[in-house]
This record gives C-alpha cells, sequence and structure tokens, in this order.
C-alpha cells in the first residue's frame, strides 16, 4: 500500500522530501511509516527523515481538532457518513477509554506506541471525544510524536 502511494506522489513529480511530508500527514502512514521510507527507500540522512516526518505528523492534528467535530455535526445528516463517524468514535472510544484516565499524560503515552491507530490521528480524536482542551492536548500529541518518532528512528538506524 506504501509503495502505491509513494508511486502516486512520485507520479506529481514532487521531490522526497515532499512525498516523506506527504506520507507522514496521511493517517494511515504517519510518521511510523514515513521515516522508515525517508531513510530506507530515499535513502536521507535519519535526523532530516525525522524531523520532516514529525513536521509533517503534527500539521493536520489542530485541524483535527478544532474542526473535525463541527464537520461531523454539519453532515451528521448524510447516513453513510453519519454511521462513519458513529463507528470511528465508538471504536476509538473503546480502545481509548482506559489510557483516557491519565488526561493529557495518557493520551501523549498512547500517541508514543509506534503501532497502527496509536498515531496522531488517533489521539486528536480521543482528545476531542474525552473532551481534552487543545491547550492540552496538543502538546500532549506533539510529546508523543516525538516518542514514537525516536522509537521508529532507533528501529531503523538498526537496518
Amino acid at each position: 500500500m506504501l509503495n502505491d502511494f509513494v508511486e502516486l506522489l512520485k507520479s506529481f513529480h514532487l521531490n522526497r522530501e515532499l512525498i516523506v511530508l506527504i506520507t507522514s500527514m496521511m493517517p494511515i502512514f504517519e510518521l511510523r511509516g514515513a521515516i522508515p521510507l525517508a531513510v530506507l527507500h530515499f535513502k536521507m540522512p535519519l535526523v532530516t527523515a525525522y524531523l520532516i516526518s514529525w513536521v509533517g505528523n503534527l500539521l493536520p492534528v489542530l485541524p483535527i481538532i478544532y474542526f473535525l467535530e463541527p464537520i461531523r455535526k454539519a453532515l451528521a445528516h448524510i447516513k453513510v457518513i453519519d454511521r462513519f463517524f458513529t463507528w470511528f468514535y465508538a471504536r476509538t472510544y473503546k480502545r481509548g477509554s482506559k489510557v483516557m484516565r491519565l488526561g493529557a499524560i495518557g493520551l501523549s503515552l498512547f500517541v508514543a506506541i509506534p503501532l497502527p491507530v496509536t498515531g496522531a490521528w488517533t489521539g486528536s480524536v480521543m482528545a476531542i471525544l474525552f473532551d481534552i482542551k487543545p491547550r492540552y492536548a496538543f502538546p500532549a500529541i506533539i510529546l508523543g510524536v516525538t516518542i514514537a518518532g525516536i522509537v521508529v528512528s532507533s528501529f531503523v538506524s538498526i537496518f
């Protein structure tokens, strides 16, 4: 899937840095996919790969925190969209309820785990669901992304 996505971006004649940035912004890949892509595929230096991926992973966070819920409410009358958000919110709530007992600290820890569905996108949705104010959620997500990036970079540097 990542290879297909990268090939699509290459077809637009984007440079490797922009491809890594866009990849890190995507909810499926985030920096967990972008750092290995940058280092192993594009042969970028690890520090450059980390920084580009870190920035890209954080770019969607504030728009998600501030605009996802108003968009959901505005489109709730469309049945398929309402069903999707109901499923997505229920799934996120179920996965995050134990973690969220710790509030922003739990949010940081959740985002820091470099596994699928534990990144900045899901963390941003958790902040909405558990009513963590953006002034606490954003720094918590930054910390989580920073830690996840260090962990992923550590594994990539072994290869």
